[in-house]
């Protein structure tokens, strides 16, 4: 099953939270929101500043921004910054370690769907998050049609 994980879930949310303030946020301030240890969003928000992707002021007035605009920070950065490069399948980081690499039947079109992940995580930005309608609100619920009734 394809999943974030929970820290690149976190990143999100923050980065979302961030586009959408005016000024700066502390750790604690993301962290009481959300209801997510203090700590645990300390940690992904200095690992987002050490990507370049937030920057951080010390000090009574200090806290977090983005370094870019929200238009200009992709899901995937965001994402690769915490967990690391995207990947399926084992073969797409490791290579021919895997010891059916020269065998395997499906390599290829696993990575061509990481590809088409990677593609769409890198097309999404943070500002769409940051703006996104909830799906209760902006989607109406899909009509199946009944297929006919053959006699």
């Amino acid at each position: 099953m394809l999943r974030l994980s929970k820290k690149a879930d976190y990143a999100l949310m923050a980065m979302a939270h961030l586009a959408l303030k005016p000024g700066s946020a502390s750790a604690r301030e993301i962290a009481e929101k959300y209801e997510i240890p203090t700590e645990l969003m300390a940690k992904v928000l200095q690992r987002l500043a050490r990507h370049g992707l937030l920057t951080s002021q010390q000090g009574a007035r200090g806290g977090y921004t983005l370094a870019r605009t929200a238009t200009g920070i992709s899901v995937a950065d965001v994402i690769q910054a915490i967990d690391g490069p995207v990947s399926v399948t084992a073969c797409s980081t490791h290579g021919d370690r895997c010891g059916q690499f020269a065998k395997c039947n499906v390599r290829d079109p696993l990575w061509r769907i990481s590809d088409i992940i990677v593609s769409a995580l890198s097309k999404t930005m943070v500002s769409e998050l940051a703006n996104d309608v909830p799906a209760a609100v902006e989607r109406a619920p899909i009509q199946i049609a009944a297929a006919p009734v053959r006699a």
